[in-house]
This record gives C-alpha cells, structure tokens and sequence, in this order.
C-alpha cells in the first residue's frame, strides 16, 4: 500500500523537489540571469543611437474633372513611383546630397563614394499607404541618421526630390505624348492628302463618268436626243421644201418658155397652198411642243410668211398675166429670183442640219459611252473613296486624341494634374530608432533566463550528492521501514537563517535592477 502511494507521488509533479532546486541553485541561475540582462542592457547604452525623421505624402487627384479633361500620362501609380524612386536613389542625386550635408564622413572616413551610396540607400525606406481598395493613395518617406536633425534635414530634401521630380516626370511624359501624336497626325494628314490627290486625280481623268454626274449625264442624254429628234423633223421638212421650191423653179423657168403662162400659173398655186397647209400643221404641232420664243417655232413662222407672200406674188402675176402682152414676161424674174435665193438658203439649212445631226449622235454616243462606264467608275471610285475614308477615320481619331493630349499637356504644366502634397512634414526624432533601449531590455532579460536555466540545470546535474529522502529511497536495494526524524535542540529555533536572507536580498537586488532598467529604458530610450 505505501509502495503504491510512492510510485502515484513519483508520478505526479513534485513540487517540493523543484522548489529545493531553486533554492540550493539560487545564485546559478540569478547571476547568469543578471549577467545576461545586463549585457544586452548595457549594450543598448553603448551602441551608437540612429535616429529616424519620416513624413506622411498625399497623391492628390487632378483638379479638373475627367468628363472634362482625360490626363494623358499613366495612371499607375505605384508603377510611376518605383520608377521616381530608381532616379532619387540614383548615384549622382545621393551623392550630391551626401556632399552637400556632409553625411557619412568622420565615422565612415573610410568609405568609398558608391560604399557611402550603398549605405544611404539602406537608410532610405519608401512606405506606399494603400486604401481599402487596394489602391495607393499616399507613401512614407523615412531616413535614418546618428543625428536627429540631419535625420530631418535629409528626410525634408528627399520630399522635395519626389515632389519635383513627380512634376517633371509627369510633364516630361505629358509632352511626349502630345509631341508623339502630332507626329503621328503629320503622317496621317500627308496620307489623307495623298487620298485626296488620288481622288482628284481620278475625278480630273473621267469626267463625265463619274457616279454623281448620273443624273446630269441622263438629263443631258434625254436632251441630246430630243434635240436630235426635233434637227431630224426640221431637216424632213427642210428637205420636203426644197423639193417644193424647186419645183416652183422649174414651173417658173417654163411658164418664161411657154406660151400659156396663165396655165402654168394656175399649176403651181396648189402646190403653194399645198406647202402652206403643211407649213401651218407643222407650226401647230411644234406650238404644242415649245413657246413662240424657240428658234424652229420663229424659222417656221418665217417660211409660212414668205410661202404666204410668195402666194400673193403668184396671185398677183396671175391676173397680171391674164391681161399682159408677152412682152411683159421679163417681169416674172424678180420672182424667179427669190425662189432660186430661198432654194440656196433651204440648200444651207439642209447642210446645216445634216452637220447638226452628226454632232449630235457623237455627243449621243459619247453620253451613252459614259453612262456604260458609270459602273466601272464606281467601283473604281469605291476603293479610292474607301481608303479616303479610313485616313480620314485616322486623322479625325488622332486628331482628336491630339487636342485632348494638349489640354492634358497644359493643365499638367500649371501643376493642376495629379500631384504629391505633405501631410505631415518630416519629423525631429525625439528618441533613436535603433537601438531600442526597451525592447534590448526584455530580450536581455529572455537571454538571462535562458542563460540562469543552462547555468543551474548544468549545476544540478554535474553535482553527485543527494539532497533528498526520495534520492536516497531510490539507492537502496531493500525498502526503507522506519525514518529518524531529525533531532533539534532548543537553541536550534533561535538561530537566525543567514543563508535564507541572503538569497531573498539578492533575489530582491536583482528583480529590482532590472525593474529599474526597465523604467529607465522606457522613460529616456
């Protein structure tokens, strides 16, 4: 039963065991612990303090609205920034910085020019501060620095960098851009020019046959052919009346040879009034037709006055005739010669219509000609006109995008276009950025513990002496029966723990340093 008990205690923890541990280990482990606090702590004091200075930029949007003005120049910030940050941290810029504020020079003497560039851009951190969209609306700027002030003084000159060079950036693309579309609208207005010299040309070589000249060519053509149709009558009726006129001539010339002039007189009267009749019917038909004021209406009203007059000449030399000697015949001449003078102007008039006509059935032939190539042109006329029209797409297109690149160009040139502002201006570091006199304070004090365990678990197991019942129980090869109690005197409870004292004062003296550390950290770190 009680070896039963035994092994159920050895099973559980012993607490007992482990607080006699502590105590005969005390000063193992609180001078390893004190040790190793102290060293950390110490070298938080020794180490030579860096200083950070930071501050706070806002990328403001565009002062113009878009609907209005559309910026020609990347929207991608983040992009855009990387790119700005590569040509502030070039070598030229930090190392004009670095001579002119003298950084890096007694402690780094020794450094070469690109190995104090090395070292300025590792103190140099960018922070981009993104929205809950993901997008970056404004960056940290930080610099590190043994001196708080150039800390600030640095931090202030790589604000402006990215302030200025944003703007020249952003102008610089800007008239790029513009100048790379006005080059693109040069060549596209020469390319338009070019389709509309080919154009014109065309149109210069075919005309006539052009498809907007359709209507004007069939009109033309209904022309030429009435025209044509009306020279035809008129060259029938010319051609009817000189076989009428020559007929009188021939009466004429035998009524002067014959003897019975009446009778040949009375012949020809019906072929007068026969003409004259024809004359009238033709007028009329011709009167439907067109106005009084048209050439072939007023010729035909001038021939119906002659026929007419002629008729009373022949009336008049018939009754002179009836009562005339034949001596009398030589009057009859003067007649004679008008007839033969209207036979010679009918003879003109037939020539000149014929040559009327042979004009007018070549220009009939030539509209004709020119409304069977109206197809042909059309479609040739087509192509030209469809690639006229895809440069003049292009050119309306870039010249468009042209003028609103100008207004991008001109709004971003009164720095009215997206721009960084400072929100917080660069900082004075009050306390240093590294070390951390706290945080070195705690990670002293895991070391020390860390260190006190090592240091007292390698002592408890390098010493072979036995410090309890249990360890001696556990030598023995038989069971123990009895135990002696331990035997004090009465002078035994009069006699003062020294030791005991002892370990609490130190215990005491070394939680209260470190307490003490702590504080001073926090309150001057």
């Amino acid at each position: 039963m009680v070896d039963d008990l035994e092994e159920k205690q050895s099973d559980t923890i012993d607490v007992q065991h482990y607080l006699r541990l502590a105590q005969r280990r005390q000063f193992h482990f609180l001078i390893p612990l004190f040790v190793g606090w102290l060293v950390l702590w110490g070298m938080s004091w020794v180490l030579p303090p860096r200083y950070r200075s930071g501050t706070l930029i806002l990328v403001e949007q565009p002062t113009m609205p878009r609907d209005y003005v559309t910026p020609n120049v990347s929207d991608d910030l983040q992009e855009r920034l990387q790119s700005i940050t590569q040509q502030i941290l070039s070598r030229t810029r930090l190392l004009y910085i670095i001579d002119r504020k003298h950084l890096y020079g007694d402690a780094h003497a020794s450094l070469t020019p690109d190995e104090k560039v090395e070292r300025m851009r590792k103190d140099i951190d960018i922070e981009l501060v993104h929205d809950p969209q993901g997008r970056v609306n404004a960056f940290n700027v930080y610099y590190v620095s043994r001196d708080p002030h150039v800390a600030q003084q640095v931090t202030s000159e790589i604000t402006d960098l990215f302030i200025n060079e944003n703007l020249e950036v952003r102008q610089h693309h800007s008239e790029d851009t513009t100048k790379f579309l006005e080059g693109q609208l040069e060549a596209a207005r020469g390319a338009l020019e070019a389709q509309e010299g080919r154009i014109r040309e065309f149109k210069s070589q075919h005309v006539g046959e052009l498809p907007a000249q359709l209507e004007s060519n069939l009109q033309i053509l209904s022309g030429l052919q009435s025209q044509l149709k009306t020279d035809e009558d008129a060259l029938s009726a010319a051609q009817q009346q000189r076989i009428y006129l020559q007929t009188l001539v021939d009466q004429y010339r035998t009524l002067r040879v014959s003897s019975s002039a009446g009778d040949g007189m009375q012949d020809g009267l019906p072929a007068v009034d026969q003409e004259l009749d024809r004359l009238k019917a033709l007028l009329a038909d011709l009167s439907s037709h067109y106005t009084d004021r048209h050439p072939d209406v007023r010729k035909l009203k001038d021939q119906i006055a002659k026929t007419e007059r002629m008729r009373e000449q022949l009336l008049t030399e018939l009754h002179a005739n009836t009562s005339n000697t034949p001596a009398d015949s030589h009057a009859q001449a003067p007649a004679l010669a008008q007839l033969q003078s209207q036979l010679q102007s009918n003879q003109a008039e037939i020539s000149n219509r014929e040559r009327s006509i042979e004009q007018l059935k070549v220009k009939v032939s030539q509209y004709q000609a020119r409304l069977n190539q109206e197809p042909v042109r059309e479609q040739q006329l087509a192509d030209l006109t469809l690639g006229y029209d895809q440069s003049k797409a292009t050119y309306d297109d870039l010249l468009k995008k042209k003028n609103e690149s100008a207004m991008a160009t001109s709004m971003e040139l009164l720095q009215q276009g997206e721009r960084f502002r400072i929100v917080d201006p660069p900082s004075l570091p009050v306390k240093p950025d590294f070390p951390n006199r706290l945080k070195f304070c705690f990670i002293g004090l895991g070391v020390g513990l860390a260190l006190g365990t090592v240091v007292a678990g390698a002592a408890e197991m390098a010493d072979d002496r036995l410090h309890s019942e249990t360890e001696i129980k556990k030598l023995l090869p038989v069971p123990v029966i009895c135990e002696i109690p331990v035997i004090t005197g009465p002078r035994d409870g009069q006699i003062p723990d020294h030791e005991g004292w002892g370990r609490w004062t130190a215990a005491a003296l070394v939680i209260s340093a470190i307490l003490a550390g702590s504080v001073f950290s926090y309150l001057h770190g």
